[in-house]
């Protein structure tokens, strides 16, 4: 067909040829655009603030996790039923529920009292004498269920949505999301219980970036010593010729993605070294807690003992997401020593404790964040990864793992105060109203930071993955607005 023939000289057969060669340009280009494989692709920042997906209150997520399983039924989840049965059988009860499935014995009361806080009436143990101030802030789910009752799966499944090793933590998908704030510090940090081999099971695989651009992944701050390494020059190495460094792996980073513009990796591991570079200016500075007003310093309980290396880790992670860290993750109790909220043998002394460290501290960031304005941006989580039975374990006074019923509760970042969704049965066993799965969880906290989690995907391996998998609903009475 001849070039300059006007389109009024056309044939049938010269138009259907056209019209359906543009139309496979079309998809060809659709194609490689989702691939990030043309040619035109920018290289940016991939921690560089992006907008989400629909107008989200919460800009910032700190997680408390009460890592070892805190029970429901001696903290926030009020069971007088329990009471009027204790040492009776529980009918029915399947034997596999717990972990240690040979020492099943009968109900057991909560042995800590109970009282009524706040204009919306919370139940609350006397666990949390400063927490239970703050209950017409939070907003529980008393109906949480997940899939194991064994530590690992369990923490990775609460953390990744996949009861298994491998898969990118909820921290990753936020920061992939939405990037990060600060140029300076990294986007999401980890903190953890200061005692030896103190780190939940599964250790950095909790907070890892899975099969994310590495740049997503936690960094944890080291609860003792040094926070964070190699953040003094190496001797012999000046601020110039360390510059100088950086720019040529830029220069010869830029020359690759010419020639291969869809290496996510190689981007992200140049990201993670400018960021290196920047936090040693910055880090030093935000990490600082020493540098509080000794009335913040108090308020945290940084001179308490029980509580002061906990308040020390709140403290932090509010002047974190202060210079516009997204994501902070601080785990209570460690798993490899043995000192965690995994109540076995006496939950009294095992809950006290732990509630000990934390009650305070985590009283006093709710309430820093608000008198700072940051609450309504900064979404505050509590919980742990299942919670416990109500019935005595064997051998001491304690209780196992109880898979099917657990609370969490949120504060701030968009969620509606005082509210109470969903409930277990008469004796917390099982969660019987408006059930809450990890992925209706995870569907929340990220419609919360503005994301629809059926969207937020990321192609691996052919197929388009995402934190809730294929499931999971946004849990819309403890959304405010």
């Amino acid at each position: 067909m001849t070039p300059s023939l006007p389109p009024s000289l056309w044939s049938r057969r010269d138009l259907l040829r056209r019209c359906g060669g543009g139309a496979g340009l079309i998809g060809l280009a659709t194609l490689l655009r989702d691939e990030r494989l043309l040619g035109s692709t920018p290289a940016l920042n991939p921690l560089a603030a992006r907008p989400p997906q629909h107008v989200g209150k919460a800009r910032s997520v700190i997680w408390l996790f009460m890592n070892g399983g805190p029970s429901q039924v001696d903290t926030w989840d009020y069971k007088p039923e329990l009471a009027r049965r204790d040492g009776q059988e529980l009918e029915g009860f399947d034997k596999n529920t717990g972990f240690f499935t040979g020492n099943v014995g009968p109900l057991m009361k909560s042995p800590f009292q109970w009282a009524q806080h706040g204009q919306s009436g919370a139940w609350v143990s006397e666990l949390f004498p400063h927490l239970s101030r703050h209950v017409d802030r939070m907003a529980f789910l008393h109906s949480c269920y997940t899939e194991s009752n064994n530590h690992s799966p369990a923490l990775f499944m609460m953390n990744t949505g996949v009861p298994r090793m491998g898969f990118p933590c909820v921290g990753s998908w936020a920061t992939y999301g939405l990037g990060s704030e600060s140029r300076d510090l990294p986007a999401f940090v980890v903190m953890s219980d200061p005692l030896d081999r103190g780190l939940p099971k599964g250790h950095a695989l909790n907070w890892s970036s899975g099969f994310l651009p590495g740049v997503y992944q936690g960094t944890h701050l080291r609860p003792k010593g040094r926070a964070i390494d190699n953040l003094d020059l190496p001797p012999g190495l000046d601020p110039a010729t360390q510059r100088r460094q950086l720019d040529l792996m830029a220069r010869l980073g830029g020359r690759h993605r010419e020639f291969d513009p869809a290496d996510q990796a190689l981007a992200a591991r140049l990201e993670s070294f400018e960021l290196a570079y920047r936090m040693q200016m910055a880090a030093p500075e935000a990490l600082d807690w020493q540098g509080e007003p000794e009335s913040i310093r108090r308020l945290y309980g940084t001179d308490d003992k029980p509580c002061d290396q906990f308040a020390r880790q709140c403290l932090t992670a509010r002047r974190l997401v202060e210079r516009g860290v997204r994501f902070v993750q601080i785990y209570s109790g460690g798993m490899d020593n043995e000192r965690s909220w995994d109540g076995h043998e006496n939950i009294v002394r095992n809950h006290s404790g732990f509630a000990a460290e934390t009650d305070r501290p985590i009283a006093a960031l709710l309430t820093d964040l608000e008198q700072r304005g940051l609450l309504d941006e900064t979404l505050v989580i509590w919980g742990g990864e299942f919670g416990r039975l109500p019935i005595v374990q064997k051998g001491g006074t304690g209780r196992d793992h109880n898979p099917h019923a657990f609370t969490v509760w949120m504060a701030g970042g968009g969620t509606k105060p005082g509210v109470h969704h969903g409930a277990t049965d008469e004796v917390g066993f099982k969660a019987v109203q408006d059930r809450v799965s990890v992925h209706d969880f995870h569907a929340t906290l990220l419609h919360l930071l503005g994301f629809d989690h059926e969207k937020l995907t990321f192609r691996y391996s052919g197929r388009d993955f995402r934190l809730t998998d294929v499931s999971g609903d946004v849990v819309r009475s403890v959304v405010d607005g």
